[in-house]
């Protein structure tokens, strides 16, 4: 039998080993957590600039955030303040709708409703890539995410009609924000706080170009790069991530978040199963998986992926992660804060971190 010491060497070493050996990852960073198996490791690995990487700074986690943003949504229909059924002309302004998906000079603007933008099957195209070439090319380029959107208008066409496909984007979620500000009547990033950050104490936490923790840092925030910019130091271009994934904490405060979503403190328990399973199939490059509500899922696949692997959770585009594993009550979260690493984390998340707790929990189960 494993010693549980044990089980935290192999998860450790298998990352350090990970991270040494590939000279794209400048840092890295995990936490895995499991009160029933008694495992807490929280980790770093690497450099920002000269600095030692440390668990206690935060990370940006791209998308991951968008599970904050989902939650947001969750809350107010917990709160009777919206449906998911929702068309969203109901929350956002004539002059945004105004065009917003026409597809084969077909107007479908007002089909799209809340539950549309949270499983990604809106139709409409993303905007944040084509943007963040273009800003990274133009130093002088700067955008709101309702110039963004207008952009998008002109510039990118919609993929499919309402409900029709999965197309993951951030236009989905820069909408969602909206409404969620509309409702609030606060900036997206106040709301954040507001109803999330402060509540759980996430005092170390904020958003991305918008905000700023509410305890001053220890460190600086790690550095995380996308085409081999350093994103998190380029506020310019970290305004368009908004409630597309602007979320930036040390991965203890994610656990703390995590830890709530799952014990019932920020949504109802209905609620959270909704979340998770009103999901769709994902297409490529993440086929394998279905999407809920900001919610990712390994689809069971007998012998390549047993049910016991199942967990749930959200993904960005930097090789991050942030799961709850059910079977071992097991929370992880990390980052390879690299673009390299989008699909590369998933399968180390699967096979060298929740496959030896997996041997763990099966060690301790009665004869």
């Amino acid at each position: 039998m494993k010693e549980i010491s044990t089980v935290q060497e192999i998860i450790e070493s298998n990352f350090r080993k990970q991270v040494q050996k590939d000279k794209k990852v400048k840092n890295a960073y995990l936490l895995v957590h499991s009160g029933k198996l008694g495992v807490d490791i929280n980790i770093a690995e690497g450099k920002t600039g000269e600095i030692q990487a440390n668990p206690k700074q935060a990370n940006h986690l791209a998308s991951v955030g968008k599970l904050f943003t989902a939650t947001l949504i969750s809350m107010l229909h917990d709160q009777g303040r919206l449906s998911f059924d929702d068309k969203v002309v109901k929350y956002l302004d004539e002059g945004l709708m105004r065009g917003l998906h026409v597809y084969k000079g077909k107007d479908h603007s007002r089909d799209i409703s809340i539950k549309h933008l949270l499983k990604q099957t809106s139709g409409l195209n993303d905007v944040f890539f084509p943007l963040l070439e273009k800003m990274m090319n133009d130093p002088g380029l700067e955008m709101t995410v309702r110039e963004a959107l207008e952009w998008g208008k002109a510039n990118v066409k919609p993929v499919g009609k309402p409900g029709q496909k999965h197309f993951y984007n951030d236009t989905n979620y820069y909408l969602l924000g909206l409404i969620i500000e509309n409702i609030t009547q606060k900036p997206f990033h106040e709301a954040v706080h507001k109803m999330i950050l402060e509540p759980l104490e996430m005092d170390n936490a904020y958003i991305n170009g918008y905000s700023e923790p509410k305890n001053k840092p220890q460190y600086p925030p790690a550095h995380v790069y996308l085409f081999n910019t350093n994103f998190i130091e380029n506020k310019r271009v970290a305004k368009i991530d908004y409630a597309g994934g602007g979320v930036v904490a040390p991965l203890s405060e994610y656990l703390v978040f995590m830890k709530a979503l799952v014990g019932g403190q920020l949504v109802k328990d209905a609620t959270l199963n909704q979340m998770i399973y009103d999901d769709v199939k994902m297409g490529f490059p993440a086929i394998g998986f279905d999407y809920g509500y900001s919610v990712w899922k390994p689809k069971a696949i007998p012998l390549l992926m047993p049910k016991k692997y199942f967990c749930w959770g959200c993904v960005g585009v930097t090789g991050a992660f942030m799961f709850f594993h059910p079977q071992t009550e097991a929370y992880v979260i990390g980052t390879f804060n690299d673009k390299s690493y989008t699909s590369k984390a998933l399968r180390f998340m699967l096979t060298k971190i929740i496959k030896p707790l997996l041997e763990t929990n099966t060690q301790k189960q009665p004869e």
